[in-house]
């Protein structure tokens, strides 16, 4: 496949100098570097930008994370795009990392069992929303679910913390669109955990050029609500 920078160098020449130096540079707006490549990876999965996925991720393992950042990125996107979204993402990764000569499988990074996975991904709901999460996994089954599966097998592992697992759920949310209610909750989790609104607002504006602006500017609006 022939570059883009051949076949459209008018359009690279924009895009490249927008979402790489425009944006990236643009005062008050910085993020350090890791954080950058985690939200943009976060916010491509979301939106299913599999192309780019594949391009930048060379980059963000470069630029400070590292593998079992970017498979804790990819692992916690199931609870939010589904395994038939996510799984491309895995792949990908997968060849990345193998092509690095990364050894894979990566180091296990649970931290629950099958038994205590139901009580511990209640108590990081605790932690995160606050006690008016205590018995919410008792309401029906899929909040049951929801605090075993979502944050018990996920949101539990190490390798990424808590204040950083909600970052790239904000950023799995506002990618995909369609979600506002959940990015109005999870915008007000992340600011619950320190992730400012001045913070979510730099976010947004790092993953601009790979979202788009009607789904941006939707984020602002639910960071503002929050």
């Amino acid at each position: 496949m022939r570059d883009l920078h051949e076949t459209d160098p008018e359009f690279m020449e924009r895009l490249d100098y927008f979402a790489l130096e425009e944006v990236v540079k643009e005062n008050g707006q910085q993020l350090d570097e890791p954080v950058r490549y985690m939200v943009i990876l976060a916010s491509l999965i979301g939106c299913q930008g599999i192309d780019t996925f594949r391009e930048i991720l060379p980059s963000a393992l470069d630029g400070g994370l590292t593998p079992v950042m970017v498979k804790e990125i990819v692992y916690q996107s199931v609870d939010y795009m589904g395994i038939g979204r996510m799984r491309p993402f895995l792949s990908v990764t997968n060849e990345v990392l193998e092509s690095r000569e990364v050894p894979l499988p990566l180091p296990g990074q649970a931290t629950t069992t099958m038994e205590d996975r139901l009580e511990k991904g209640s108590q990081a709901q605790v932690d995160i929303f606050g006690e008016g999460m205590r018995d919410f996994w008792k309401k029906r089954h899929v909040n049951r679910w929801l605090a075993a599966n979502c944050f018990g097998d996920y949101y539990t592992r190490r390798g990424l913390d808590f204040a950083q697992r909600e970052l790239i759920t904000f950023c799995f949310l506002a990618a995909q669109g369609g979600c506002e209610p959940q990015l109005i909750s999870h915008a007000a989790a992340n600011i619950r955990l320190g992730n400012t609104k001045e913070y979510l607002m730099k976010v947004i504006s790092q993953c601009l050029p790979y979202i788009g602006y009607p789904r941006s500017l939707n984020a602002v609006a639910c960071v503002e609500k929050a």
